[in-house]
């Protein structure tokens, strides 16, 4: 119990700090960490598989506890997940054990069968002929309800991008109103590369976002592993949730190339997660190369937030708190 004694007792302060209201500097609201959003911006979650990561846990127990809230939960398929109606009822029976077990504001899952984006054969992202697909006109609709000047929505990628650049070819508008926060590639000083995991699945689409979007590239793991051992199953709460999560706990992956996806949500939503980032830029010197990675380069004054380095051992902190906290159900 010594882990979930000092996520009660020495991380209140960071809850505290994630849960205040805006700062004014000046009459401008200051993001409260290195990234241009924070735990203040509501959410829109995209997934594929629903048992390898804690994305949806960690998207749900922010959303109850100060954090981001969540407005949308988009599931697709792609070459690893395959099968959308299974996805999409792994990712419903997580939103039944959540809301049963007291959480509030878990949306209803939206079902979005995302082809991939295919490079016209003029070269030009604007004759991108469009899905139309239901996360990407989601991606839209929420954005025009929910998005402020000073608070965009925030679009956490988690799989391929092709819901959030079909949403550009749907309304080109949508950039102003969204930031995409991407669980994607890789971050090798002093470059990311919109390579594998998830950044393999729609290169085309890649080549849109990143040069259309306001987009932070989360590229840096951890070793989610440790988040809920075997040894800490006992002690997930005595609900629904609880019962669901020691369920899915043998499933979750532990090879940190492969898994982590709820960086995105922590990088987002848990200002203190993210320990480095520098501005950059999409290097599109080369050209559209399908067989490659889009490399991200620094760059002052670029659309792009690099996340550099992450404070691994406050993600396990941060979950056993809200977990041991009754008032995170409702009671």
């Amino acid at each position: 119990m010594h882990r979930q004694l000092v996520a009660l007792l020495g991380l209140s302060v960071v809850l505290g700090a994630a849960g205040c209201g805006g700062t004014l500097d000046a009459g401008h609201d200051v993001p409260h960490g290195l990234l241009p959003v924070d735990e203040r911006n509501p959410v829109i979650m995209i997934n594929d598989g629903w048992s390898d990561n804690w994305s949806g846990e960690y998207a749900a127990l922010l959303a109850n506890n100060g954090g981001p809230p969540l407005v949308g939960i988009i599931v697709n398929a792609d070459k690893y997940w395959r099968t959308l109606s299974d996805n999409v009822t792994g990712w419903t029976n997580f939103v039944m054990a959540a809301l049963s077990s007291g959480l509030a504001g878990i949306p209803e899952v939206t079902a979005s069968n995302a082809a991939q984006l295919v490079k016209p054969s003029d070269g030009q992202i604007d004759s991108t002929v469009p899905n139309r697909s239901a996360g990407g006109q989601l991606i839209v609709d929420l954005s025009l309800q929910l998005s402020m000047p000073l608070r965009p929505v925030v679009v956490l990628a988690e799989g391929p991008l092709t819901d959030v650049a079909d949403a550009y070819r749907i309304d080109p508008t949508v950039v102003d109103r969204v930031v995409v926060v991407a669980a994607l590639g890789t971050y090798s000083a002093p470059n990311g590369v919109m390579n594998a995991p998830n950044g393999d699945l729609d290169p085309w689409a890649n080549w849109i976002v990143a040069q259309r979007f306001r987009y932070v590239h989360v590229g840096v793991g951890y070793d989610q592993s440790s988040d809920v051992t075997p040894a800490e199953v006992p002690n997930l709460p005595m609900n629904s949730f609880g019962n669901w999560m020691a369920a899915k706990q043998p499933k979750i992956f532990t090879d940190i190339t492969t898994a982590s996806d709820q960086v995105a949500e922590l990088s987002s939503g848990l200002p203190q997660f993210v320990a480095g980032a520098v501005r950059a830029a999409p290097d599109i010197s080369a050209g559209f190369d399908a067989s490659k990675g889009l490399t991200l380069v620094p760059h002052d004054g670029g659309n792009v937030w690099l996340v550099t380095k992450v404070t691994a051992p406050l993600a396990a902190s941060q979950l056993w708190q809200w977990l041991l906290t009754p008032k995170t159900f409702g009671h």
